[in-house]
């Protein structure tokens, strides 16, 4: 695979927002930035609204073709109902862009659930054909489950080049997303890695304060962010690390963070190895989203995505992020507000984590707002 691509990638799917729309000139600044600054990987799919179509005015229109590498993917879960649907994908991202060929291309979204579905819809066999043909340089699929599951995927699927792996620091021994655990099977399959969410979605950028005060106390001229995108950036195996970028101002960060980029050292990784204790150590509900209780709730109370609010705002300081979890794994799903907690325990003995849930959903109400 390419040793030319650049450490960092630019993901596309947080552009700058004018209106109700993407601010494509002031994407094209962004870009500009980007590519004078020696780094040429770009990251889009096929779900991300308008990122294609701002990828084509922005890079592809603008830039010599192999001047940059492109990666899209094409997601079964987007409006897709077939397999000519899926197929059909490409075509269509093809025509967003115009960039003619993909450089990577990705089965969006892997995990237990959906990788029979890709099998069979003859996805695999499609995308190796059109690899042949030149349309895809490089095939691969970004994941999100298991170590056991991926191992399972790779014994499979061989053709896999690369896979696309949720990082950083903070997920690195985190039980649900296992970032750890992933990680080594993708390179006990010699696997190269590409790095999504090595800043969790923006939350690493202002941690918690007590987190916040062991990397100033580590580097006081170095960002959250920054420690961030050098943890994932300095493992082995690691072809490009993606950060989703809004603003220039985060831009300039991580340009400066990458442009010459070094390894962690011995006393950084410490230092890392701190802020995970530190993480670890703040108030959390020990939820895994197992929702034993939910089956059991006379009330239909949204309670694992109410404590995954809880926890953001316990762990991260970040209410505004908090509410938003909060619509997106209650409200949106229909379940209903910890307010109508009747107090009748069923939850709690059917449990496996032994959580004092009436408590906890008490502190939810309080702390988000309810």
């Amino acid at each position: 695979m390419d040793k030319s691509v650049g450490k960092l990638g630019f993901g596309m799917m947080r552009l700058p927002r004018k209106g109700e729309g993407i601010d494509i000139e002031e994407t094209k600044r962004m870009v500009d930035a980007f590519m004078v600054s020696r780094f040429n990987y770009f990251d889009t799919a096929f779900a991300y609204p308008g990122s294609e179509e701002a990828i084509k005015e922005a890079l592809v229109d603008r830039y010599p073709r192999k001047s940059y590498y492109l990666a899209t993917k094409c997601a079964l879960w987007s409006g897709c109902h077939s397999s000519d649907d899926a197929k059909r994908e490409l075509d269509i991202s093809l025509e967003r862009t115009g960039a003619g060929y993909f450089d990577f291309y990705l089965l969006h979204a892997m995990n237990g659930k959906n990788a029979s579905q890709f099998e069979e819809y003859g996805l695999w066999d499609y995308f190796l054909k059109k690899k042949e043909e030149g349309v895809i340089k490089h095939l691969g699929f970004s994941f999100h489950d298991t170590p056991e599951v991926l191992d399972d995927i790779l014994s499979r699927h061989d053709e896999a080049e690369f896979v696309q792996l949720q990082i950083n620091w903070a997920d690195w021994e985190n039980p649900k997303v296992q970032s750890r655990g992933c990680y080594e099977v993708a390179r006990k399959h010699g696997k190269k890695i590409i790095v999504m969410e090595p800043v969790k979605g923006g939350l690493l950028s202002d941690p918690h304060p007590d987190v916040r005060k062991v990397f100033s106390d580590g580097d006081p001229n170095a960002s959250p962010s920054s420690w961030a995108i050098r943890f994932a950036s300095s493992l082995d195996g690691v072809l490009t690390v993606l950060s989703g970028m809004s603003t220039m101002d985060q831009l300039s960060d991580n340009i400066k963070t990458m442009y010459n980029f070094k390894g962690l050292s011995k006393a950084e990784k410490e230092t890392i190895e701190k802020a995970r204790e530190v993480f670890s150590s703040l108030p959390s509900v020990p939820c895994t989203r197992c929702d034993y209780c939910a089956k059991v709730c006379p009330k239909d109370i949204g309670i694992s995505g109410s404590f995954a609010a809880l926890n953001t705002v316990l762990q991260y300081n970040n209410k505004e992020r908090a509410g938003m979890q909060y619509k997106t794994l209650v409200t949106e799903k229909g379940r209903k507000s910890p307010m109508l907690c009747v107090k009748c325990g069923k939850c709690e003995e059917a449990c496996p984590q032994h959580i004092e849930i009436r408590k906890n959903l008490d502190k939810a109400v309080e702390i988000l707002g309810l």
